[in-house]
């Protein structure tokens, strides 16, 4: 290997030769994703600063130390810890539903049981949300998010209209529409009316007086007797009429971010979930945007986009409760969670109640249950994890209980004097 003065700072094309034998060392100890990592940001820290030879192999030991150091050791009851880790800053969860700032009536449930929410693989969140990222063409200007949002956000007639009343005099529905929600949904007159035209419960017009005032008038034989319940049950379907939208999306709302280089970014928060239909819409950007609807990602996306939502969402549920957890115990719940490539959740009707073993089953719910239906279908257990070996008294198949001793007796043949010895 070259000489050279350890503490002398080199361009990375000197230093790369220098350190070769070092570098060919941990290429042979880590996981190439990692030792690439680790020659790039000495690629990079060299260009930028300047390293020397010295600081270099320091940098190159003390990753591979680190990467030796959080290596499980054999028989490490992996499941058992990542329980525990989880379990105890759990308890430390406070039960609070969170206020976005500046949204007014926009909640999302957090700690306590949005943890339990993704844990149970919950086919709905309690507060479903989405959040709705914008292509290139649409993503810093103001008026042409708040058209996406318009796209998106369902809007009835209700969502438009400042009064919807019966009027017994003329036998017609009345609908009222208000300007400014008009101009804030993006709704035209013409398109409520359209709307109105298809419900089919009569002729609609347009009051001469007012040009934001639609009347419906009911044919009088299609009533007979005039019926109050009846002409409610033709008001109520006004009201809810679909103008435009996606029926999942309650609400949307923009919001902005401020770049680097002075300009606004914005995206849309929307109150409800449908990311099928979210990203079929024109100016969404089908990469960036996400869902807090596990279930929704796995049908949509697939089971280990759903795998890594998992992650993603129990690791920001306990970043906000200021609990630091490492990521690998949350990792291995949702490997356990998506093995069998859908979403299970852990209780008895997913994991726990899905184990091999009979005691295994017994021992987290419906003990005798699981006994009896394990009998009528002759299920034999085989004794081979780690609840079931306590049950019985068994050696644990953790740490040193998992290696076995066989026993080879080494036979000798007889020599020919212990045979004369032997009849003697």
């Amino acid at each position: 290997m070259p000489q050279a003065p350890q503490q002398y700072l080199y361009e990375w094309s000197e230093l790369e030769k220098l350190i070769h034998e070092d570098l060919e060392w941990a290429r042979a100890k880590l996981p190439k994703k990692i030792f690439d990592e680790l020659v790039s940001k000495l690629q990079s820290t060299t260009s930028k600063y300047g390293l020397s030879v010295d600081e270099a192999r320091r940098i190159i030991r003390e990753v591979v130390n680190e990467y030796e150091l959080s290596l499980v050791e054999p028989g490490e009851p992996v499941g058992t810890v990542a329980a525990q880790s989880i379990g105890e800053p759990g308890t430390q969860m406070t039960l609070r539903t969170f206020h976005y700032a500046g949204v007014r009536e926009f909640n999302v449930t957090l700690g306590l049981p949005r943890f339990i929410e993704l844990v149970d693989a919950k086919k709905e969140p309690s507060t479903p949300m989405m959040t709705v990222y914008l292509d290139e063409e649409h993503k810093y200007d103001l008026e042409k998010a708040k058209a996406v949002a318009r796209a998106i956000e369902y809007t009835r007639v209700e969502n438009v209209a400042s009064e919807v009343y019966i009027d017994m005099a003329t036998l017609s529905i009345v609908v009222k529409l208000d300007k400014t929600m008009l101009e804030d949904k993006g709704v035209t007159v013409e398109q409520v009316k359209r709307v109105l035209e298809k419900l089919k419960l009569g002729t609609v017009r347009e009051d001469p007086n007012d040009p934001y005032t639609l009347r419906i008038e009911l044919p009088i034989e299609s009533m007979g007797a005039i019926n109050i319940i009846e002409l409610q049950k033709k008001k109520d379907r006004v009201l809810n009429a679909k103008i435009k939208g996606i029926k999942k999306i309650r609400r949307v709302v923009v919001q902005s971010v401020d770049l680097p280089d002075g300009r606004k970014e914005y995206y849309l928060l929307t109150e409800g979930s449908s990311l099928k239909e979210v990203l079929e819409v024109p100016g969404v950007d089908p990469v960036h945007t996400i869902t807090n609807n596990i279930r929704e990602i796995e049908q949509v996306l697939g089971i280990e986009a759903a795998r890594y939502a998992l992650i993603k969402e129990m690791k920001g549920v306990l970043d906000d409760q200021g609990l630091d957890v490492d990521i690998r115990h949350l990792i291995l719940v949702a490997d356990i969670m998506t093995q069998t490539g859908r979403v299970r959740q852990i209780g008895r009707h997913g994991v726990s109640g899905e184990k091999p073993s009979v005691l295994a089953r017994a021992a987290f719910e419906m003990t005798v249950q699981h006994l009896f239906d394990a009998a009528a279908r002759g299920e034999a257990d085989r004794i081979l994890g780690v609840t079931e070996n306590v049950i019985v008294g068994g050696v644990v198949p953790v740490g040193t209980g998992i290696t076995e001793i066989y026993m080879v007796p080494r036979v000798e043949p007889l020599t020919g004097r212990s045979r004369e010895g032997g009849s003697g």
